[in-house]
């Protein structure tokens, strides 16, 4: 459970871009969409499928119109109906192939499926396209979160860039993300700290720097790290989440239960925050 939540808060950060690059592909692109074949099973929620109802009718009344097709894709996504939004992806692919957005929109669609290998060929053919910066730090993130040393690789030629502190920053986070995965938490602890020193609320490098100080049931330490990032962002979830299990770890169950109330608060989603509440009281 733990896990997922850490897996979480790193795809949140760099999908940050995502409703940016799906708004510039509906203003650049040019080509035209022929008639997509693909079946949509429409939701339980009878607003939304009847909203996905009429913007599949819209995509049938209009298929040479890219713009309304990624209307649709946008809704499928924001509805977490990724598979049906690669589908209508792939048709805008199939018309043209050399569109990098199209193909960076399928990879962050299938990171939020969970298909790691997917979206990493996704983000390779996007960047054999044109290669930005932010789409080799996505594809960089995944081979580090995958422990390959090409994430390594591609922030080094990233940082050669000279793209300022912030780029230097993510570069530095993503390096330390792999180092933390494989094992050398010494070399990970270092670029968090060189990433916070270029980035100071860059709340992602805070955490994992707390949770290799937690997996190593140095409590303390994470808590002052933990801390340390509430005192940046007062209104981070999961910082709050995991000063908790701190003081829980610790034996504190009074902050524990605080901080667990202020981290559901804040983020209505924690249920293991709701889940460790119940079981303190």
């Amino acid at each position: 459970m733990e896990e997922k939540n850490r897996k979480a808060g790193l795809q949140f950060y760099f999908c940050r871009m995502k409703k940016w690059m799906i708004v510039l592909v509906v203003l650049v692109v040019i080509c035209s969409c022929g008639e997509d074949e693909n079946k949509i099973t429409p939701p339980v929620n009878p607003v939304s499928s009847s909203l996905i109802d009429e913007l599949t009718a819209e995509v049938r009344q209009h298929p040479d119109s890219p713009n309304v097709r990624m209307k649709l894709i946008n809704t499928l996504d924001s509805l977490k109906m990724y598979r049906e939004a690669i589908a209508q992806t792939d048709s805008l692919i199939r018309k043209d192939s050399l569109n990098n957005n199209y193909w960076l929109i399928k990879a962050q669609l299938q990171e939020d499926d969970r298909d790691t290998s997917g979206a990493i060929n996704s983000y390779i053919s996007s960047l054999n396209i044109y290669p930005a910066s932010d789409v080799q730090l996505n594809l960089a993130n995944l081979f580090a979160e995958t422990k390959n040393q090409r994430a390594l690789i591609i922030c080094d030629n990233v940082r050669k860039m000279g793209l300022g502190r912030e780029v230097d920053a993510d570069c530095n986070f993503i390096a330390g993300v792999y180092f933390a995965r494989t094992g050398d938490n010494k070399k990970a602890l270092q670029l968090f700290d060189l990433a916070i020193n270029d980035n100071y609320t860059l709340m992602e490098a805070y955490m994992e720097k707390g949770f290799i100080y937690y997996e190593s049931k140095n409590y303390q330490d994470a808590l002052k790290v933990f801390d340390k990032a509430v005192t940046v962002s007062n209104t981070y979830a999961d910082a709050y989440y995991w000063r908790a299990k701190c003081y829980e770890a610790m034996g504190n169950k009074p902050e524990a239960i605080i901080n667990y109330k202020r981290s559901l608060g804040l983020d209505k989603q924690l249920k293991e925050a709701a889940e460790a509440i119940k079981r303190l009281e």
